[in-house]
């Protein structure tokens, strides 16, 4: 293929990538290089680089120059995460149900939190029937991977719902045995359904620092509803995932 422009490059270069000539963690040749190499100037090799970097497939990092992305996405199970053998009779919570699934350690550690007594805003307001303003606990966890931020998750409780439980106890790790579902559980509020909705975006930059994200990715950002067999809201919560440490996956029995 002909180097007419970055475009063209870009082309090239990501070929090379996804054939396993450049593997994940090595360093492309420095821009004069591949300039020389394909006959073009350092300003197109430049532009084909910030087109990689746009899609995800390499990162600049300092004092090592491009390398190209490590792409071992974590599984982030579907329905499955949720099953109650895992926390009702078990001490497996959601991530770590991922983490499993992915044949990957996992430790409470890797999953630290906030918790205060909040104002509710327009959002959760809306999803509790609520006047936005009206108190609310906000449990916010980063969750790490062998150090390496993966996502957040922001969940909002009513105060009736869980005064004087581990779900407002900011001691790093699941809130307890079996987590968030077993403590409503033993609330009577035992979690029966669960609506999710899912779309991606550009971070902001408090995300960008906050899960140490490279130039051009995207997020995953969850909306999560938690309700009991009778209707009851018991959790409202919001995630923002990494875009490429995750794999999204389904199971589930076809409707009729």
């Amino acid at each position: 293929m002909a180097v007419t422009g970055y475009r063209e490059l870009a082309a090239l270069l990501r070929d090379a990538i996804q054939q396993g000539r450049y593997a994940p963690g090595e360093t492309l040749p420095k821009q004069d290089e591949l300039a020389a190499e394909h006959n073009v100037n350092v300003k197109t090799v430049r532009n084909a680089v910030a087109v990689l970097e746009a899609e995800g497939l390499v990162t600049p990092i300092r004092r090592r120059g491009t390398v190209v992305r490590q792409r071992p996405p974590m599984r982030r199970l579907g329905t499955e995460r949720y099953a109650k053998r895992k926390w009702k009779f078990g001490d497996v919570v959601a991530f770590a149900a991922d983490r499993e699934a992915s044949g990957r350690a996992w430790a409470p550690a890797d999953q630290t939190q906030t918790v205060a007594l909040v104002e509710a805003d327009p959002e959760v307001a809306e999803a509790f029937g609520i006047e936005p303003g009206a108190p609310v606990y906000e449990r916010a966890r980063l969750v790490t991977d062998d150090g390496q931020p993966t996502h957040t998750l922001t969940s909002y409780y009513l105060p009736q719902h869980v005064e004087g439980t581990p779900l407002v106890d900011p001691t790093p790790g699941p809130a307890g045995r079996g987590g968030g579902f077993a403590v409503l559980t033993l609330q009577g509020l035992e979690p029966d359904h669960i609506t999710e909705s899912i779309h991606a975006r550009m971070p902001t930059p408090d995300e960008v620092e906050q899960l140490k994200l490279p130039a051009g990715e995207p997020v995953m950002i969850l909306h999560r509803r938690t309700y009991t067999a009778d209707g009851t809201l018991v959790e409202f919560a919001r995630g923002v995932h990494a875009a490429s440490r995750f794999s999204w996956s389904y199971t589930f029995a076809i409707p009729d």
